[in-house]
């Protein structure tokens, strides 16, 4: 029998290491030997079983049960644990947990299983055993591919994964699927994977990762948006890869567990840089289950300084912490003054503290978003988050439709739309620009990529000439109600400002310009002149030009209205966010008071009513009266002789703009 060698290779740039739990000796493989119990994991030797593994927090597994015969080692059947409603995010089916001592870096592990991979389950370091395995995309718009998935050979019972691990030891986990099966081990194989030098052909890369905050969202969503999305704009993108790998619903545990985190690291060059993220979801106060998704504080500061940073350094990539984004009371009032929102759990404090300690460059977009939303006020920071009403939207949440306002029946202060995200998007780009000029070389190095223009603008605190969707009478107050669809409508060209830089919000909206905008948003022939009767818009004459277009850009009704008309996202399912989660079930599109039920319709022109009834059938155009924004809820009163004001007409727009877009496309176009 061989001897039991020490691990002594751990600071050598190559590392390959073999254990064989099979009685027979093989050539080249340490045995691991069985003399009435397992060996139990010792720092001087390196390698072992464990009673709980590496994971936060740790996972109890079995010692005592384990048993040898000349074929592996075999953890025996025990009863499962999982809490009764918890069965996907809690369970423990125990199992073994081996572990070794290898530093920091990148590693091929191979496990040959002495049981059918059909009832064994193996995983890595508190890795999720199913996700890794899982292909896909990791963005909603499936534009980023899943690349380093686990790999199985069932026939040869041989599970293999490409790990990059932070710590200085490594969990392998072999646990069974389905109760009364006993799992057991033949072989672990761990090869160090070089880096590789990026090639020439191969841009450097700026990636960042994040919560739902910084996620790059599709017009199924639509208004949400998050900074991550937009900040690709103020890059040279002949220079530079600006990659979003941010999804909603992650926080450092999550994102680690899933696999995200590992494969951007084996996605990335040394050399490129990591912006990460992360607070909102760490609030979350499941932090003792084994796939939740919180942190405490003391867990937060352990994945962030001994998996987060170390593994990203062991791949040569360059971190940049980012304080997550404050919340907003949705509730807040004219004269509001906004703070930090992370007064429990004090995640931006020990980011900080961390960066310092780990001399990691830190951008502080928490501050610096509190202080945009006490510059701008309470009434214009709320129209900025996802504070809706009926007819705002035709996207959806995970509970079914916008279309009617927010299923929540509430202003959620946490995510919010482009004309935010693209603030925000600045202030990095600020961050990074200030920093980098005061002498952080990693800032200044991330800053270089930056276009002229933005650059010129951060020097001269001008930002007009990169901004010009913004209006002076539309970023404060009252004013900025409807900010996000109308800088939209100005970014597209096919609204305007006047000569002193102001949209007019209120003003009536000419009837000529309307169905212009209409038309060119939906990349229509204009209609002839003779199709709309001079002077303002009314409602009753919006409807028709809304169902006229309509007709004549859709020859069926488009996913909005059918596809996810009624439908709700569950657990589990791709996309899902559980922070947009309301419990409600299956909100619909369709307008929720019908034609039958409004009572000014006698007001309609006989010869329009069944042109502007199809109109209103089709959620084109819905009662404006009584609407409130947090409330799902449709007014009763058509108002069809109502002037439209060129506010409520650029909310006409949007919604059509979206409703014209395919669901799974990323919904910051600034182009037509």
């Amino acid at each position: 029998m061989s001897s039991q060698p020490s691990i002594s290779t751990q600071t050598q740039t190559s590392l390959t290491l073999r254990f064989n739990f099979e009685s027979a000796d093989k050539l080249g493989f340490i045995h691991v030997p069985y003399h009435g119990a397992p060996p139990i994991y010792n720092e001087e030797r390196g390698w072992g079983f464990v009673r709980q593994t590496c994971a936060v927090p740790p996972r109890p597994v079995q010692w005592e049960e384990i048993t040898a015969d000349s074929s592996g080692f075999y953890a025996a059947v025990r009863e499962f644990e999982a809490p009764a409603g918890l069965e996907q995010e809690h369970y423990n089916r125990f199992g073994m947990a081996f572990r070794v001592r290898i530093p920091p870096g990148a590693y091929e592990i191979e496990v040959v299983t002495a049981t059918p991979l059909e009832i064994t389950d193996v995983s890595i370091s508190g890795l999720h055993p199913g996700r890794i395995l899982e292909g896909g995309h990791w963005d909603a718009a499936g534009l980023i591919p899943v690349r380093h998935p686990a790999s199985v050979s069932p026939s040869a019972r041989e599970w293999r994964y490409h790990y990059v691990n932070g710590r200085n030891i490594v969990d392998i986990e072999i646990e069974p699927k389905q109760p009364g099966a006993a799992v057991g081990v033949k072989e672990i194989r761990i090869t160090s994977l070089l880096l590789q030098e990026r090639p020439a052909d191969v841009l450097p890369a700026v990636y960042t990762l994040g919560d739902s905050t910084v996620k790059s969202y599709t017009f199924e969503e639509a208004p949400l948006c998050g900074w991550g999305q937009v900040f690709d704009d103020l890059f040279e993108l002949e220079r530079v890869r600006v990659i979003n790998y941010s999804m909603g619903g992650r926080s450092l545990k999550n994102s680690y567990w899933e696999g995200r985190f590992n494969d951007l690291l084996l996605s990335a060059y040394p050399g490129d840089y990591l912006l990460l993220q992360s607070g909102h979801n760490d609030e979350r106060q499941d932090e003792l289950h084994r796939f939740g998704r919180g942190n405490t504080e003391a867990s937060y500061e352990e994945y962030l300084r001994e998996v987060h940073l170390p593994a990203i350094r062991s791949r040569g990539v360059i971190p940049v912490l980012i304080t997550p984004v404050s919340r907003v009371n949705g509730q807040a009032q004219p004269g509001h003054v906004f703070a930090d929102s992370f007064q429990t759990r004090r995640f931006p404090a020990l980011m900080k503290q961390a960066a310092l300690a780990e001399g990691v460059t830190l951008l502080d977009l928490n501050a610096r978003s509190v202080d945009y939303y006490n510059e701008i006020g309470a009434e214009a920071t709320i129209a900025l988050f996802m504070s809706l009403e009926a007819g705002e939207t035709p996207g959806k949440t995970n509970d079914g439709s916008f279309a009617n306002g927010h299923p929540s029946n509430k202003i959620d202060g946490t995510h919010y739309k482009e004309a935010l995200a693209r603030q925000l998007a600045r202030m990095v780009a600020e961050e990074l620009a200030e920093m980098g000029a005061r002498g952080d070389r990693t800032a200044a190095a991330i800053a270089a990529f930056l276009k002229p223009e933005v650059k010129a603008a951060i020097a001269g605190h001008h930002w007009a000439p990169l901004f010009p969707q913004m209006a002076a009478d539309t970023t404060t107050g009252r004013g900025a109600y409807y900010r996000n669809q109308i800088e939209k409508l100005l970014q597209l060209g096919v609204l305007e400002k006047d000569a002193d830089n102001r949209f007019r919000p209120y003003e009536p909206m000419d009837t000529e310009t309307f169905a212009k905008a209409l038309y060119r948003l939906l990349g229509l022939a204009p209609l002839p002149t003779a199709e709309w009767p001079a002077g303002p818009l009314t409602r009753e004459r919006m409807g028709i030009l809304l169902a006229k277009a309509y007709h004549a850009a859709f020859t069926s009704k488009p996913a909005y209205m059918t596809d996810y008309n009624g439908a709700t996202l569950l657990p589990g399912m791709p996309g899902y966010d559980p922070n947009l989660s309301s419990g409600a079930q299956g909100v619909r599109y369709d307008p929720l008071v019908p034609w039958e039920q409004l009572k000014d319709t006698e007001q309609v022109d006989a010869a329009l009513e069944p042109e502007l009834k199809e109109a209103y059938g089709l959620g084109l155009i819905r009662s404006e009266y009584g609407l409130v924004r947090g409330r799902m809820a449709n007014g009763d009163l058509l108002e069809p002789k109502l002037a439209v004001s060129r506010e409520k007409a650029a909310k006409a727009l949007y919604f059509m703009w979206v409703l014209a877009h395919p669901v799974k496309q990323e919904n910051d176009v600034g182009y037509l």
